[in-house]
């Protein structure tokens, strides 16, 4: 059975649906999740649905190899990274390549980079009258949002929407995709660019 570790820094609904997603198909699991924040929601759900967990500082990420070795360890078949908002160092990159993949709540090259995250997103969108955004399934390299892409999705916006509806928009995009690409990743034998 293949396997997954999440990494995560907020809420958790993507890395929630995930590990739902494999429990009831059975082709992969979700082995641990890790987060940033040891008080990140992300965490609680990871515990309520009996996933190992655990959380890490800055430095056990990017200045040791400390989330390196647990890594290791538990032996990935893919890293995901679910709401992750640190920089993903190289020394992990550089032993996982082709093996990390991300979600960004927009239509990359657009609306990507440093501080680009959540309704930060959304707002850019919005003020710059976009006709649609969407999400961008990538794999992650040593620059913000550059790796790859694998998957894109988009939705239409509509006078009147919000950063909130926005975010449900793209939401519901994540929640039915996500998991479906982390699948064909999984089971593909080389990278995969620009899947429909």
């Amino acid at each position: 059975m293949k396997r997954i570790i999440i990494f995560a820094s907020g809420s958790g609904t993507n890395t929630q649906n995930i590990i739902e997603y494999f429990q009831q198909n059975k082709i992969a699991k979700v082995v641990l999740v890790l987060s940033n924040k040891e008080d990140a929601k992300v965490l609680e759900r990871a515990n309520t649905l009996n996933i190992p967990f655990l959380s890490f500082t800055k430095a056990d990420l990017c200045t040791s190899n400390k989330v390196l070795d647990v890594l290791k360890k538990e032996m990935p078949d893919l890293i995901v990274l679910a709401g992750f908002l640190l920089k993903f160092p190289e020394n992990i990159l550089q032993v996982y390549p082709n093996k990390v993949i991300n979600i960004h709540p927009a239509l990359l090259p657009k609306y990507g980079g440093k501080g680009m995250y959540g309704s930060f997103v959304h707002e850019s969108v919005l003020a710059n009258n976009e006709a649609e955004t969407g999400i961008t399934i990538h794999y992650v390299n040593e620059n913000y949002d550059e790796g790859a892409i694998i998957f894109q999705k988009s939705v239409f916006l509509t006078e009147g929407d919000t950063p909130e509806t926005v975010a449900n928009k793209v939401h519901k995009l994540e929640y039915k995709y996500f998991p479906k690409i982390i699948e064909r990743v999984l089971f593909s034998d080389t990278p995969l660019s620009m899947m429909n």
